[in-house]
């Protein structure tokens, strides 16, 4: 047998992915469970699901989650976007060590610490705890991987590219609408779908900066799962599990047809 494919490596590899998948195969299994029991197989049944839709809080802090994450990725992406080319195309400029630190410093900052002075923030200039609070947390905390994801790009990008297209008359938005944006592009949407992901996985940063009628899907999840774990909650978390898988799936079937087609151009070249 191959060195690299010892039995020691192989039991290595299947206890791992058991480890780390068998919860979730196990909840999506009693997801199904007729019984309320969630410990207790009472039979196949989908009347859960049915019972999840039917809960109306879980349903508006589905909604609420949906609509911040949408709201804190698409600014956060923006502001990250912009963050990454001040440092790329500016190596420098006065202050531009503090704004380094400034950019990187939420993703080492445990996120207890970002919460609690977020919402010393809030409740010192009188901000009313809601969905803004939250959309803003969100941006503040998510922005940074956005910067790190985009600068990465940017650092193999050929600038003379865009200085080319001013020469022929472009104005500097023109040279990064028409030029250095389509190149980033996958960075930038790669940045966007981690912060959105991010966003929809917050429970510490949004437990701080939430109030009335803005609770998030993962606090709602908490609460519950604190006075235990009922059937609904994992058909709610099968449903998010389905929702990234899907997406995972697209995402890799996008990316195989884009290198068929790249190989065959090269194939014809």
């Amino acid at each position: 047998m191959n060195r690299n494919w010892s039995i020691f490596n192989i039991v290595s590899v299947v206890l791992g992915f058991a480890f780390l998948y068998l919860p979730i195969v196990l909840l999506i299994v009693y997801s199904f469970n007729a019984s309320k029991l969630v410990t207790v197989w009472g039979g196949f049944s989908t009347r859960w699901y049915s019972e999840m839709l039917s809960n109306q809080g879980l349903m508006d802090a589905a909604w609420v989650t949906f609509r911040v994450g949408l709201l804190s990725a698409t600014v956060a992406t923006v502001l990250g976007t912009l963050a990454a080319l001040a440092l790329v195309r500016h190596t420098r400029f006065r202050g531009r060590t503090l704004f380094t630190g400034m950019v990187y410093a939420p993703l080492v900052m445990p996120e207890v610490i970002t919460g609690l002075s977020l919402l010393l923030l809030f409740v010192s200039v009188g901000f009313e705890r809601g969905f803004w609070t939250v959309s803003l947390a969100h941006i503040t905390f998510s922005m940074c991987f956005v910067a790190v994801v985009v600068q990465s790009r940017l650092v193999s990008y050929d600038m003379s590219l865009e200085e080319a297209a001013q020469d022929l008359g472009c104005t500097p938005f023109e040279a990064f609408y028409k030029v250095t944006l389509p190149v980033i592009l996958p960075a930038v949407i790669a940045g966007w779908m981690l912060a959105f992901t991010l966003s929809l996985d917050d429970l510490v940063i949004a437990s701080f900066t939430s109030g009335p009628g803005a609770t998030t899907l993962p606090m709602k999840i908490f609460s519950q799962v604190r006075l235990g774990v009922t059937p609904e909650i994992n058909a709610v978390c099968t449903v998010l599990i389905g929702l990234v898988a899907t997406g995972v799936i697209i995402a890799s079937l996008i990316n195989k047809r884009k290198m068929v087609r790249e190989a065959r151009i090269d194939s014809k070249v």
